[in-house]
């Protein structure tokens, strides 16, 4: 069993969410048939995708930045680059923002950085180093699920289950 944890914006980025969310139902037309069949989703997306306001405010409201288990590395979530490319995109993107457990509690993003990059590093297992020493649970030798990038210790998957 481990921790999660997720980046949500700052209080100031929150207000301006819930500004824009407010502007954007004030300029909705809720007796178009055509907008409530729809689920008023009329802000686009891309050529053919559309969103609603409400699905616009918590766009990216809480991103899994990764987690923390017993005997392991710290395992990021990189999010398939939607947020963060690079360790500096990653630490700027937390630095903006605050970091809450999966319990919501709010820890420091400094500290948080600091204790992802020291949980278990020293004699913590990654995929390689477990199978190596638990060669009898390695039932799946070829399914890569982690990598490396600069340093970090990054799932493949978005499936932190």
């Amino acid at each position: 069993m481990g921790i999660n944890y997720y980046r949500i914006p700052k209080g100031s980025d929150m207000i301006k969410r819930e500004q824009k969310l407010r502007m954007r139902i004030d300029e909705m037309d809720t007796i178009n048939p055509s907008e409530v069949s729809h689920g008023f989703r009329s802000i686009s997306v891309g050529e053919w995708d559309f969103m609603s306001p409400w699905d616009e405010f918590v766009n990216g409201i809480q991103v899994h930045l990764g987690k923390k288990t017993a005997g392991w590395k710290f395992l990021w979530n990189w999010n398939g680059g939607k947020y963060y490319k690079t360790k500096k995109e990653l630490y700027k993107f937390i630095l903006n923002g605050r970091v809450i457990d999966e319990y919501g509690n709010r820890m420091d993003s400094e500290e948080f950085i600091k204790m992802a990059l020291e949980w278990g590093q020293k004699d913590g297992f990654d995929l390689e180093s477990y199978h190596e020493k638990h060669p009898e649970n390695n039932l799946f030798p070829t399914l890569k699920k982690e990598e490396y990038k600069e340093g970090l210790r990054v799932s493949l998957s978005d499936d932190f289950s």
